[in-house]
């Protein structure tokens, strides 16, 4: 993982929905990376529930949890949680055992909730990269979450006001989610990539593969930078 020649590759991307993390987990896995979507783990354990009311899809996941201010939101977002809990849980019990197991680990921005001892193993088994917003960014990922919603575990962070409408409430939430979730992402981290940086890398589809060893690089440099020594990412 960090700091040793012959380590697996193995790493965890975090970050608000929309950051990036699914991109360059795809472009990972198109380089030969092995890459796993929480978000589909997610989807398959609420299957049952999505099915009930004729949802599928991360998108179907959205609808299904609803408006934060809707009257199954609370259960729903426990429901979802609990499916994130159990799935990561599951993964890492997998690494653990298979310490030679190479993984791109592509996390929801709810990752953070999975509560202390999931966290502190998802350090131990890989490396975590967050994936940083600017604040101009963070406007861009309001906007596309009102257009297109993705779950989002909202964690008392909603409070509309009299007379708000649910849009515009969580218009003005959002901005206040980042913010409380910022620390905790870079607490989680080993290394932070600021999504700016990675713009000009994303737009190289026409050698994949050189971006994605392009995007190693990075996080390798970061590593070093961090721990004043050669990373062996």
């Amino acid at each position: 993982m960090i700091s040793q020649s012959s380590a697996v590759l193995r790493i965890a991307l975090v970050g608000m929905s929309g950051s990036g993390k699914t991109f360059w987990a795809k472009r990972l896995a198109a380089s030969g990376h092995p890459s796993i979507s929480c978000d589909d783990r997610i989807e398959e354990r609420l299957s049952t529930h999505l099915a009930a009311d004729g949802h599928s899809g991360i998108s179907g996941v959205a609808a299904w949890m609803g408006w934060p201010d809707s009257a199954t939101y609370s259960q729903r977002e426990a429901d979802y949680l609990a499916a994130e809990i159990a799935g990561l849980d599951e993964l890492l019990t997998e690494l653990e055992r298979n310490p030679r197991r190479e993984l791109i680990l592509d996390t929801t921005g709810s990752v953070i909730y999975t509560g202390n001892n999931v966290l502190m193993r998802l350090r131990r088994q890989m490396t975590v990269v967050y994936l940083a917003a600017s604040t101009q960014e963070q406007e861009l990922l309001i906007e596309r979450y009102i257009n297109d919603p993705k779950p989002v575990l909202w964690r008392g962070a909603f409070q509309p006001t009299n007379g708000e409408t649910p849009h515009d409430a969580v218009a003005r939430c959002y901005p206040k989610l980042i913010t409380a979730r910022r620390q905790s992402y870079e607490a989680l981290a080993h290394c932070t990539l600021a999504v700016a940086d990675l713009h000009a890398l994303s737009e190289c589809s026409e050698d994949p593969s050189g971006s994605a060893e392009a995007f190693l690089e990075m996080i390798r440099a970061q590593l070093e930078k961090k721990s004043g020594r050669a990373s062996g990412l």
